[in-house]
């Protein structure tokens, strides 16, 4: 069995994922095929991604992609997580993720929909969102885009509220506008278009998939052949990993897994002492790649590709990550997280070294830094889920 080690990991990462020196991708989509996907679900990631990986990119570049040219588009994808994915790839996703997870939030909204009182039973449930979920769309068509305001302005029963965790402390009465979009959306029906406002904003118009693209997201596969495609995706991106890691990051079974991992014939090779996976023919070293250091964004792709992370990681966890497993912004040279990065409200970058790494290394951590502070120009950039080591620098 092949062994390949933490510092060959480490320069395949610096070399797929384009953050090594003289490895940069070309445009957005190159950026985001790179990575299989890009998180979405903090709108401000998507754009610091891009501008991570493609010298001289900045946010118009990133929504011409997104929103003119459309060859990216933003979806729900793995663990129920939004993405933004190289469009002609989002079938795929679809297939393989968003489908299932459609099933079981329609499940969940009929079940929190009788909960409430809304109908008698889950089947007159199941039909009353039916038809609020048809009005909706229709309404939508006839629009052409809309927000959710104006839908819920169109279809009154989009301002039903429901009755979650009644009697307890943290009882809420939401209204069921967002998680009819949020079915539409995983179904594949609808697509969430340009932000309102910035770039940092987090509400979209919304538009019919088959007026934002030709035929909508497209013929899809069949589930099992989807889920094929996505493993040797992560495989060619993330590999090698682990079972672990790829049911993790996929949000699939452990069987979908096995089963997934078995039809690409990844090859079984050793890291150092724990079964991991590559892609057929891709066990020889990679490549060396030059000394590099990069700022990574709040959920970046890159960190949260494995669900092991030691060998990037080290013992920084507690300093980086939020309660519920989400990673702030990062600092990386040649593999590893070094240090984290945040913004006070003046705008500038600041940063702070987790360990000793050198003088040349922290040369170039402090060249990034001045760079990132001219690239967001006094933007200031909350992360949506916020490190401790992020929320200390962001202060003063």
């Amino acid at each position: 069995m092949v062994r390949i080690g933490v510092e060959e990991r480490r320069t395949r990462l610096g070399r797929r994922h384009r953050l090594g020196a003289g490895c940069q991708a070309a445009d957005p989509v190159e950026a985001a095929a790179s990575m299989v996907a890009l998180h979405a679900t903090d709108p401000a990631t998507v754009h610091l991604s891009v501008a991570t990986r493609v010298p001289g990119s900045d946010v118009a570049n990133t929504e011409r992609a997104l929103y003119d040219d459309r060859s990216l588009i933003r979806m729900l994808g793995m663990r129920r997580t939004v993405f933004v994915v190289p469009t002609p790839f989002a079938p795929v996703i679809q297939a393989a993720c968003t489908d299932d997870i459609a099933v079981k939030q329609r499940k969940l909204l009929v079940k929190h929909l009788a909960e409430s009182g809304i109908a008698d039973g889950a089947e007159s449930c199941g039909q009353w969102l039916a038809a609020v979920e048809e009005s909706t769309a229709t309404a939508l068509a006839l629009r052409g885009s809309a927000t959710a305001q104006e839908l819920s302005a169109d279809e009154p029963r989009l301002r039903t509220r429901l009755d979650m965790a009644a009697g307890k402390a943290y009882a809420a009465q939401p209204y069921v506008t967002s998680r009819v979009l949020f079915q539409l959306a995983a179904e594949g029906r609808i697509v969430r278009g340009r932000p309102l406002g910035t770039w940092l904003s987090g509400q979209h118009q919304w538009s019919p998939a088959v007026d934002w693209l030709p035929g909508g997201l497209g013929d899809k596969p069949a589930a099992e052949e989807a889920r094929v495609t996505l493993a040797r995706a992560w495989l060619e991106s993330f590999g090698p990993g682990t079972t672990a890691d790829l049911q993790w990051w996929a949000g699939w079974t452990l069987g979908q897994t096995r089963k997934a991992l078995a039809a690409v014939e990844a090859v079984e090779v050793d890291l150092d002492g724990q079964a991991g996976y590559v892609l057929p023919g891709d066990e020889a070293p990679e490549v060396p790649v030059d000394p590099w250091v990069a700022f990574l964004p709040g959920l970046d792709p890159t960190p949260m590709g494995w669900k092991e992370r030691e060998w990037f990681l080290g013992p920084h966890k507690p300093k980086l990550f939020d309660s519920t497993g989400n990673i702030g912004p990062s600092i990386w040279s040649d593999g590893r997280i070094i240090g984290a990065w945040g913004q006070p409200e003046s705008g500038e970058v600041r940063y702070q070294l987790l360990e000793d790494v050198g003088a040349d290394t922290t040369a170039l951590v402090e060249s990034e830094a001045a760079r990132w502070t001219t690239w967001l120009a006094g933007v200031r950039v909350t992360p949506r889920f916020r490190s401790p080591l992020e929320k200390q620098l962001s202060q003063g």
